[in-house]
């Protein structure tokens, strides 16, 4: 699955919140190192989930932080190193739709 096809249906979620684009890229930025730049360029580039965090200048040290349950599964205790980032990526725009403050969700940075 390419990031620029999740990418779209992030920025629905937030928006149907009332949040937006730029809450959703500070979001994203926090948990990846990408700036706008990066991000857009994965965008265009149709690079798939692995790429766009292999990719990454670096996954964010508080990353770990990110805790609770997706899809039925707590992300803390997802084995698969791809797949937990991909998890806290759908957490963190989880507690953005759900309204949470923004130094809630970059936990405190």
């Amino acid at each position: 699955m390419s990031f620029a096809s999740i990418y779209p249906l992030y920025v629905a979620k937030v928006e149907r919140k009332d949040r937006s684009r730029e809450e959703l890229d500070e979001v994203l930025s926090w948990l990846t190192g990408y700036d706008d730049v990066g991000l857009r360029g994965a965008i265009a580039d149709g690079v798939d989930l692995e790429t766009f965090f292999d990719e990454a200048p670096g996954l964010n040290p508080h990353a770990a932080e990110i805790t609770g349950v997706i899809c039925g599964v707590r992300v803390e205790e997802i084995e698969d190193p791809l797949m937990q980032k991909i998890r806290y990526m759908d957490k963190l725009v989880d507690e953005l739709a759900r309204g949470k403050r923004m130094a809630s969700i970059l936990r405190g940075s």
